[in-house]
């Protein structure tokens, strides 16, 4: 339990209660704490206590909503009536208008999960591991096809009900925040080339708002099966970032990685990794190359390039103009020209360029603990 910090697509911080209803598993999927064979102690909450104890840190201003997650108790139609349960009595009881999200469970009617969507902003539920073969491996009791049939069943309620209330706005919404997903990265050897096409896959065929990526973490009594170590933080970060870039940039996953390094390079962000990998595209001249040219050029990011856009059609853009647009000099100038700049002098083909965009060497703190990515589900 706990607060965490998450951020909206337009760059607002938002606090949400984060909970689980209870840790008690009737699973056992060998990635995760709670699963049945663990002897973590165990807890749970009752709905009552759970509604309480949101509408008491709502008033206190501590939260603006409520993300709610649950282990399998019982049966899995008995967890998710438990789930609804607790925004029911937000919605109806305590007349809660902050937000709410809850995670919902594949394996339970799909009456219960349109009792949720009715009062959530947002449902999902986790695939878990991005392929077929690893969630049999590792989480034998749960299936990738009743997964992604439970989301498709999600996905046409909630195309629907934004189909009526175009029609009418009195018509009840579902899920109006959309569905999202969360895959686990580095419990197996799959790659990133591998996450980023499921990810996409289900962009395209579930209509998600978001993929979320989580590092694993290594467990006590762990089985054989899993690593010993954790992933790099900055691997989960780096996929964060090519999702982005699939999602708003243009890019393919083909891109991002290729047939002999099928993981994202963790020493330079992926978009400046496709840079330095197709360095005969550059420079780009920013007063003419297309728009889709310039989303691909390092240091510039979707705002900047419809300013960039916008500007141009009646100014000749220059040096000068770079800080003005918001654009970070620094980072864009080896890749472009402008009316009195030429980046050609820089000899983007020579062997030792990709040295000045590599992080310097750190010396090691035996002290500190890697910081976390922050990657709050929203």
């Amino acid at each position: 339990m706990g607060i965490c910090h998450s951020y909206t697509p337009d760059g607002r911080c938002v606090s949400l209660l984060k909970l689980l209803l209870t840790n008690y598993c009737i699973y056992d999927c060998l990635y995760c704490v709670n699963r049945v064979s663990s002897d973590t102690p165990r807890a749970r909450f009752t709905p009552e206590e759970v509604a309480q104890l949101t509408i008491d840190f709502y008033r206190r201003n501590y939260i603006e909503g409520l993300f709610l997650s649950s282990g399998i108790i019982r049966n899995p139609d008995y967890t998710m009536e438990q789930v609804v349960a607790v925004a029911r009595k937000l919605r109806t009881e305590h007349q809660f208008r902050g937000y709410i999200h809850l995670k919902t469970i594949p394996e339970a009617s799909q009456e219960l999960i349109a009792q949720a969507g009715q009062y959530a902003d947002r449902i999902s539920i986790n695939i878990e591991l991005p392929t077929k073969v690893a969630l049999e491996e590792l989480a034998p009791e749960k299936s990738l096809e009743r997964t992604e049939s439970a989301m498709s069943a999600i996905s046409d309620r909630i195309t629907a009900s934004r189909a009526e209330r175009r029609a009418s706005r009195k018509a009840p919404a579902f899920a109006p925040a959309g569905q999202s997903t969360q895959m686990i990265v580095g419990a197996t050897d799959t790659s990133d080339a591998a996450i980023l096409e499921r990810a996409t896959s289900l962009y395209a065929n579930q209509k998600l708002r978001r993929v979320y990526y989580s590092a694993f973490s290594p467990i006590p009594d762990a089985s054989s099966k899993l690593p010993l170590k954790a992933p790099p933080l900055v691997r989960e970060h780096r996929l964060y970032q090519a999702d982005w870039l699939l999602r708003f940039y243009g890019f393919k996953t083909d891109e991002l990685t290729t047939g002999s390094a099928e993981n994202l390079d963790l020493s330079v962000d992926p978009k400046l990794a496709w840079a330095l990998r197709n360095r005969h595209i550059f420079p780009v001249d920013l007063n003419k190359a297309p728009r889709e040219l310039l989303l691909r050029v390092p240091g510039l990011g979707t705002k900047s390039v419809e300013r960039i856009v916008k500007v141009r059609r009646w100014h000749k853009l220059r040096m000068e103009d770079l800080p003005r647009l918001h654009v970070s000099a620094k980072k864009v100038l080896p890749f472009v020209l402008v009316a009195d700049y030429n980046s050609a002098h820089l000899a983007l083909d020579r062997p030792d360029f990709h040295q000045q965009f590599s992080p310097p060497d750190r010396q090691l703190d035996l002290f500190a603990s890697d910081p976390s990515v922050l990657t709050g589900q929203f």
